[in-house]
C-alpha cells in the first residue's frame, strides 16, 4: 500500500510558522533585565526637583552614551599574541 500524502504550499508555510514561533519563543531568559555591574554601587536615590544634566550624565542607562567614557579599562592589557592573520591585517 502506498501512501500519497503531499504537503500544499499553505503546509509548507504552516510548518514554516511553527518552527519560527519555537526558534523565537526560547530565545533569552524571562524575568527582568540583567543591571550593569556598576549599578550596584551607583543606587542612590533621586532627589524630587530639578535634574540638571550634569546629574544625568553621570547616571548609568541604556540611552546614556556618555557614561563610562572617561573610566579607566576595566581589564590589564595583557601581552601581544601572534595570529596567523597578522600579515594580512598589518599587525
Amino acid at each position: 500500500m502506498t501512501s500519497n500524502h503531499r504537503l500544499t504550499p499553505s503546509g509548507w508555510a504552516l510548518i514554516l510558522a511553527s518552527v519560527a514561533a519555537l526558534t523565537l519563543g526560547g530565545c533569552g531568559r524571562k524575568g527582568p533585565l540583567d543591571l550593569p555591574p556598576t549599578a550596584a554601587s551607583a543606587q542612590t536615590p533621586v532627589a524630587p526637583g530639578g535634574d540638571t544634566e550634569a546629574e544625568r550624565a553621570a547616571q548609568p542607562g541604556v540611552f546614556n552614551p556618555t557614561y563610562g567614557s572617561d573610566a579607566p579599562p576595566a581589564a590589564a592589557k595583557g601581552r601581544q599574541r601572534s595570529f596567523i592573520l597578522d600579515p594580512l591585517l598589518g599587525n
